[in-house]
Formats: C-alpha cells, sequence, structure tokens
C-alpha cells in the first residue's frame, strides 16, 4: 500500500459551538479552541476536524451555510481563524474543516440571487421544478418548497431554508473548487464532506443518494483541488457498501481518501423510522460488520474509524451501560475502535465518557430534527406515543452529542460563565476533563495510551498497516482478533458486555500492552464486564 502522512493519525471532532466559550455569551468560538490546544496536544492528536463555523443563520447549527468565505460572528474572526490555523500547526495538529456542498443556507447570495427570475446565471446553480414530487425531506415533510415570486418549487433534501446545488452547472462546481482552494491557500489540510453521496442525485429518476453521476463529479473536484493539496479527505456517505468504498478511498479513483460508512451505527435503527424506534444492540451483528469491513475493504481502500460524531448518541449511553459500567464501557469500545485498521475519529468529551443527556421537555432540545420528528410522529401521524419518542431521544437524538464540554466541576462544567446555548448535562460534577486529569487510570489516560501505542516505534506498523485477523469465539460479545505485520502480532481482546467471557491462551506473552480489568492471562483467560486486553506475542 502507498504510505500517506495522513495514515497514523488521530482525528479529534470539534463540534464548536459545545466546546469552549471565551466571550461568555453561551456560545463556544475560535478563541475557545486555541485555549484548548495544550490539552489536545497532550491527549496525542493529530488532526482537528471542525464542524461549520461559517457564516449562518444557524437553521441547522452551521450546516446552513451562507458564506463560506467568513466566519459566522458567534464564533469569531477571520483573523481568529487564521490564528487557530497557525497556533495549532505550531503544536503539529491540522485542521480540516466541515465542507457542505449538497446545499447552502436560503440566505448564501446565490439562492437570493436565484429567486428573483428564472433568467439569472445563479437560477441555475439550484433545482427547480414546476411540480413537487414525493421525494421527502430527511427531516420530516415534503422536499420541495413552493416560491411564489417565480411560481416553481425548490428542492432541499433537509430544511427548507437549505436548498440543494445543482451539480450538474458546470459554472457552479468551478465556483466551488475556487472557495476550496481558497481556504487550501489559508493553511488547512483537508475536508470532512458532508453527505457527499448526494451531490450526484436524479431527481426525476428519484435518486437521491449514490447517483450516476456521483463518482465522476468527486473525481473531477479531486482533481481540481484535493489531489494538488495532499489533502485528507473523509465524506460522509450513509449507504455505501465496502465495495462502493472502494470506488470512494483507492488511491487509483483519485477520490477522496476515506468514507464514513455507517452500517454499524444503523444496526438495529426502524426500517420507516430510523434513529427514533430502536431494538436493543446486537453485539454479535455489530462485530460482525465491523469485521466485515476490516477483512473484506479492498486491500488499496482505507477505513474511518468511529463510534460517537455530532449526529450521534453517545456510544457508553447508546450501546453500553453509562451508569455503574460507564468508564469501563467508555474504554472498551474505544479499545475495540483503535486497535483496529484505519483512522480513529475521537469526538469532543468522548475521550472522558461523556454520557447522553435526558431533559424533561421536548422543549428543552434544539436540534431542528427531533422538534420534526416528533410534530410528524406524535402530533401529527400519532405513530407513537411522547414516552416512546422521548425514549428514542434519550439514546439516539442528536443535541445528545451536542451538549458543551465538561472541563471541570465550576458553573456549566467551564465551558461558559454565561447562559449556554444548550444546558450542560448535569453530570458534569462527577465526569469532566479536571478530575480525569487527576486520575491515573481514567478514560482520558486510556485514550492517551492509545493514541501511543498507534505512533509508537515498535507497535505502530502494526496497528496502521498490520492484517486483521478474527479470532473465533463462542460469545457474541466477546472481540478477539489479531493484529499481524511482518515479525509483530498484538492480540485483541474485548469484553463488550455485561456477561464474563473466556478464551484459551498457552502460548508466551512478550508484552502486555492494554490491562484495563487487571486480567489473569495464564492459559485461560477471563474477561468481567467491559474488560479490555491487549499484548503482543
Amino acid at each position: 500500500m502507498q504510505t500517506k502522512w495522513w495514515h497514523n493519525k488521530v482525528v479529534y471532532q470539534i463540534y464548536p459551538k459545545s466546546f469552549n466559550d471565551t466571550t461568555g455569551d453561551g456560545i463556544g468560538d475560535i478563541k475557545g479552541i486555541i485555549e484548548k490546544l495544550e490539552y489536545l496536544c497532550f491527549l496525542g492528536i493529530d488532526i482537528i476536524w471542525l464542524s461549520p463555523v461559517y457564516e449562518s443563520p444557524m437553521k441547522d447549527n452551521g450546516y446552513d451555510i451562507a458564506n463560506y468565505q467568513k466566519i459566522d460572528p458567534s464564533f469569531g474572526t477571520m483573523a481568529d481563524m487564521e490564528q487557530l490555523i497557525y497556533e495549532a500547526k505550531k503544536h503539529d495538529i491540522s485542521i480540516v474543516m466541515d465542507l457542505v456542498i449538497n446545499h447552502t443556507s436560503d440566505q448564501h447570495p446565490w439562492f437570493i440571487k436565484a429567486k428573483k427570475n428564472k433568467r439569472n446565471k445563479y437560477r441555475d446553480y439550484y433545482i427547480w421544478r414546476d411540480e413537487a414530487t414525493d421525494i421527502g425531506s430527511v427531516f420530516g415533510g415534503s422536499a420541495w418548497e413552493f416560491d411564489e415570486t417565480t411560481d416553481q418549487y425548490y428542492f432541499h433534501l433537509f430544511t427548507k431554508e437549505q436548498p440543494d446545488l445543482n451539480w450538474q452547472n458546470k459554472k457552479m462546481r468551478h465556483d466551488m473548487y475556487d472557495m476550496i482552494n481558497w481556504w487550501f491557500d489559508k493553511g488547512i489540510r483537508g475536508f470532512r464532506l458532508d453527505v457527499i453521496d448526494l451531490i450526484g442525485k436524479d431527481i426525476d429518476n428519484n435518486i437521491t443518494a449514490n447517483g450516476p453521476r456521483l463518482h465522476p463529479l468527486i473525481k473531477e473536484m479531486s482533481n481540481a483541488t484535493f489531489q494538488k493539496h495532499d489533502a485528507f479527505t473523509v465524506g460522509e456517505t450513509w449507504g455505501a457498501s465496502v465495495d462502493e468504498a472502494a470506488l470512494y478511498s483507492n488511491p487509483s479513483q483519485q477520490e477522496l481518501s476515506m468514507i464514513f460508512q455507517f452500517e454499524h451505527i444503523t444496526l438495529n435503527w426502524h426500517p420507516e423510522f430510523n434513529k427514533f424506534k430502536t431494538t436493543p444492540l446486537n453485539r454479535l451483528a455489530l462485530k460482525n460488520i465491523l469485521y466485515k469491513w476490516q477483512t473484506e475493504i479492498h486491500p488499496n481502500a482505507w477505513n474511518s474509524l468511529f463510534f460517537n460524531n455530532h449526529d450521534l448518541g453517545r456510544v457508553t449511553s447508546r450501546w453500553g451501560n453509562d451508569g455503574i459500567y460507564n468508564e469501563q464501557c467508555a474504554k472498551a469500545f474505544a479499545t475495540v475502535l483503535h486497535m483496529m485498521k484505519g483512522t480513529p475519529f475521537v469526538y469532543q468529551g468522548e475521550e472522558i465518557a461523556m454520557t447522553n443527556v435526558k431533559y424533561q421537555h421536548i422543549d428543552d432540545y434544539n436540534d431542528i430534527e427531533i422538534h420534526n420528528r416528533y410534530h410528524e410522529y406524535v402530533i401529527e401521524r400519532q405513530v407513537m406515543g411522547q414516552k416512546e419518542f422521548m425514549q428514542q431521544v434519550y439514546l439516539n437524538g442528536r443535541d445528545n452529542a451536542r451538549t458543551p464540554m465538561q472541563w471541570d466541576k465550576s458553573i456549566n462544567g467551564g465551558f461558559s460563565i454565561g447562559s449556554p446555548w444548550l444546558r450542560p448535562n448535569s453530570n458534569y460534577l462527577f465526569i469532566n476533563v479536571d478530575d480525569n486529569l487527576k486520575q491515573k487510570n481514567s478514560v482520558f489516560y486510556h485514550y492517551q495510551k492509545l493514541i501511543q501505542l498507534r505512533k509508537s516505534d515498535n507497535y505502530g506498523n502494526t496497528l496502521t498497516y498490520g492484517s486483521f485477523i478474527p479470532k473465533t469465539t463462542e460469545y457474541d460479545n466477546l472481540f478477539l482478533f489479531e493484529r499481524h505485520y511482518e515479525e509483530k502480532r498484538i492480540i485483541v481482546a474485548v469484553n463488550l458486555g455485561e456477561q464474563s467471557v473466556s478464551f484459551n491462551w498457552e502460548n508466551s506473552i512478550d508484552e502486555i500492552l492494554i490491562n484495563t480489568g487487571q486480567i489473569d492471562y495464564f492459559k485461560t483467560v477471563t474477561l468481567n464486564a467491559y474488560d479490555a486486553l491487549v499484548f503482543a506475542y
């Protein structure tokens, strides 16, 4: 495999609105990120993925961009952004921007001009039809909105304030490429591409994802931008298969570095109600999916590794036990993730085992998806009761990931001296960075150790490039696999459940790398609830 500069890197996602507020207005800002660079450097991460900080009316928390080349005043200024890039580089940390190019805000100058009449050049930057079809919005309701000024409907796969761009328009595409290269000139190292699998849509044939022009469009964009800058790029592709992943991430295709695939995330979702009607996690199914993406992906393609992001409930609450086993859960899931082949992504707060939140009232939630689905499922269609809906919000609502970062025991968890835009989780009194840094066996130091292992002289190549060999086990919740590179062999054994599990091991052991449960590893190895053991032999 051709080696890349980012192959052994670990990415840390920051949701700026909830990370660190330096002004007291209750909204995190860019200066707040600069203030915490020493912390991130101490954790050991190499790349910051920054959720959108562009100018935006915030109908979808910044994923509705009004100007790609301006910073929203709530986050700071372009000078602040330039300072972040500069200061991060001094810490050997690269900045990756979140890029939303399937749609813009309806406040973007292109759309404002497009709505004026049918004849201006920006009209065709968006998708217009005389009649609406039955395609639905991701957030509920129709994907079409009527515009009285021009007597036509425009298309929006998300909110009506997020009109979809027309990627068949060559001029629009090249305006996008100019903007992307402008950011590279600022010093960033890459992009996370939001819902990139939607840009090749063919709505007249009811195709929204994975349309026939998708890969030619990505390749054209990559050749005009990413390839010129040796960029790190990851595409959000909800429906990608193992074979499709190779189209995106095989270097010979010249498209993206890797993708986010969500087969493991959605395995217990309902076919109609998705995250708002789930079943308990089937750990065997999870294991099979993760192993499949390790063993069946094209040898020249590349995996992303993640359990958390800004759109997902936190993994210890969603799939584990965030009560008495919260710390053990966090360490166990992290060990499985970081010991696999690919690029690990850490979402802010994951490294201290932050949990989901349970607000009492629907009005306490900010997320537009939660409110739209509540109106649709509970009020309008009455297909589920309020209590049932709220239980799913407690597990899977997007605001679970967006509660303010918990730095210490002070007011609002040290996030802000003002009133936060979203109420902090009250458990910041005992789950916070300050306490983690004081406890030598904390979740933070476990993450730090996992990251150090991936970069170590002894085991870095094994974890980055080594083969992945699943081991047979009778237990659904025992994740047992080997990493093998040249003469180095590592065994990873993690119990992702509360029932004790065992396996036999009679070979010699050269070095214990991880042992969260003080596990006896002579002949019969027994792992109690959420124990993790990693050793070289």
